[in-house]
């Protein structure tokens, strides 16, 4: 049977469409302008060709639909997450704000091929900026072009991922009298998995930077784990970081799940940053995973998370592995889509696509 096929616009290090990979879909290109993200990307996602574009100019759609053409085939999904800069709808100035082309990208690249169903990603609060009217510009942009819209916010603890973070996420169904009914949470708040379930098995790395590839040395503690380490013989991407003496102690002082407010008196006044010095909860999902800010620590360790640690907590796979310096890795891993999410949209659309 031929497997639908999918482009990810704004891939970076494509979790979202690994998301659909996972389900079954023929991740045929992924777009994006960052040259590790996209290395990332095409080692990740079976024979997928990594494409780097500037997504300002709109005439590389047409080089995006060249290459689309060499397929031979129909595109079934078109998945993206423009930057949200990309909606500045407040004042003549800002309509012609140039990061507005990012989105406009989006639409185009819709235009032209017309795959069966849109797939766009943002941030929550997309949908009340300027008091909705991005919104409705989502909508009516897509739906100039036959598509269908819904939009619903998503809470990755109900699909499985151990980690707080909200995406909202707009999937248009072309020339459908059908509105896209989003899938409903796979578990319940007393079943979400906990940072401990997701992380505890990897080595402690306190104090050390450990190897670029390193050996498990527990067998999985829980069921996430196994699953997250079905396919990997060896862990990559864990990395330690070795933190001044200062920090170890500040650090050492703040009971989980707390921050540095629950320092004693005499050091409260040294952090302003309402996150800073953030533990993370054994018990609970971790905080929404950011791009290496050095402000969350492990629950346990007196050191921030590894990128292999925050790649668990997005619910990527441990064969998953991301390319570029330590910094490029994080910023990968915190500007992706949690895979898992992509796989429950990924299932979801299957019913439209039949």
């Amino acid at each position: 049977m031929k497997k639908w096929t999918v482009i990810d616009l704004f891939s970076g290090a494509g979790g979202l469409s690994r998301g659909f990979y996972d389900a079954g879909y023929s991740v045929v290109i992924g777009v994006d302008f960052d040259d590790f993200a996209l290395k990332t990307f095409e080692y990740n996602h079976g024979d997928a060709k990594a494409l780097k574009l500037d997504l300002f100019n709109l005439e590389n759609i047409n080089v995006l639909k060249n290459e689309f053409a060499k397929y031979d085939t129909k595109l079934d999904v078109l998945v993206g997450g423009p930057p949200c800069q990309g909606f500045s709808l407040a004042g003549k100035r800002e309509k012609n704000d140039d990061r507005n082309k990012l989105y406009t990208a989006m639409v185009e690249a819709a235009k032209q091929l017309k795959p069966r169903v849109v797939v766009l990603e943002n941030v929550p609060g997309l949908l009340t900026l300027y008091n909705g009217q991005a919104k409705e510009k989502i909508f009516a942009d897509f739906e100039n072009l036959g598509y269908k819209m819904n939009v619903k916010v998503l809470y990755a603890p109900d699909y499985g991922i151990p980690q707080i973070r909200k995406r909202a996420f707009f999937v248009g169904l072309l020339d459908s009298e059908l509105q896209f009914e989003f899938p409903s949470a796979s578990i319940s708040p007393s079943q979400y998995i906990t940072c401990e379930e997701a992380i505890s098995d990897l080595p402690a790395l306190e104090g050390v930077y450990g190897d670029d590839i390193q050996d498990y040395e527990h067998p999985p503690l829980s069921d996430y784990q196994r699953e997250m380490r079905a396919n990997s013989l060896k862990i990559y991407n864990h990395i330690g970081s070795i933190h001044s003496e200062k920090t170890v102690k500040m650090i050492s002082l703040v009971p989980e799940g707390k921050n540095y407010k629950a320092l004693p008196s005499e050091y409260q006044g040294i952090y302003k940053y309402n996150e800073a010095l953030t533990r993370y909860h054994s018990k609970k999902p971790s905080l929404t995973i950011n791009t290496g800010h050095r402000s969350h620590f492990h629950y346990k360790w007196n050191r921030i998370p590894t990128v292999r640690e925050s790649a668990r907590l997005q619910s990527f796979v441990d064969d998953f592995i991301f390319f570029g310096n330590k910094s490029e890795q994080y910023k990968q891993v915190g500007n992706a889509v949690p895979p898992k999410l992509g796989y429950a949209i990924a299932n979801q659309i299957k019913k439209y696509l039949k």
